[in-house]
């Protein structure tokens, strides 16, 4: 079955770094567009960062500059980069695959699958 397990959470201050791990199973990881999306609590889930099957890449205009997303497929995982950390970057993170239409949207209702998340707190 589909399995994403996120890892790389955790506690980290203000102008530091994390970097957040997706390793995928249970479909073709090369062909489906990917995702992290973030909740914090008493917001709603935004999309972070996303990555086309082909390898293009967009992100949320907060993150932009600062976080990059990024791939491997011989590993089927799913990578986050965040530098300058802010506390308003504190939230669950989650990733997410499409394995229908292979494009990369910040639209979390175009995602059939789910991580169960990972915890990122970031301190001032």
């Amino acid at each position: 079955q589909v399995q994403l397990v996120e890892s790389g959470g955790g506690s980290v201050q203000a102008g530091g770094s994390q970097r957040l791990s997706c390793v995928a199973s249970g479909f073709t990881f090369r062909s489906s567009s990917m995702a992290w999306f973030r909740q914090a609590p008493g917001k709603e889930r935004e999309g972070v960062a996303a990555i086309d099957s082909d390898g293009s890449t967009s992100y949320a205009d907060s993150v932009k500059g600062r976080f990059t997303i990024s791939q491997d497929n011989a590993k089927n995982t799913l990578y986050l980069q965040m530098n300058s950390l802010k506390p308003e970057d504190t939230a669950m993170y989650y990733c997410a695959a499409d394995t229908v239409t292979g494009i990369a949207t910040m639209d979390g209702y175009e995602y059939n699958y789910w991580g169960q998340g990972t915890q990122v707190t970031v301190s001032s």
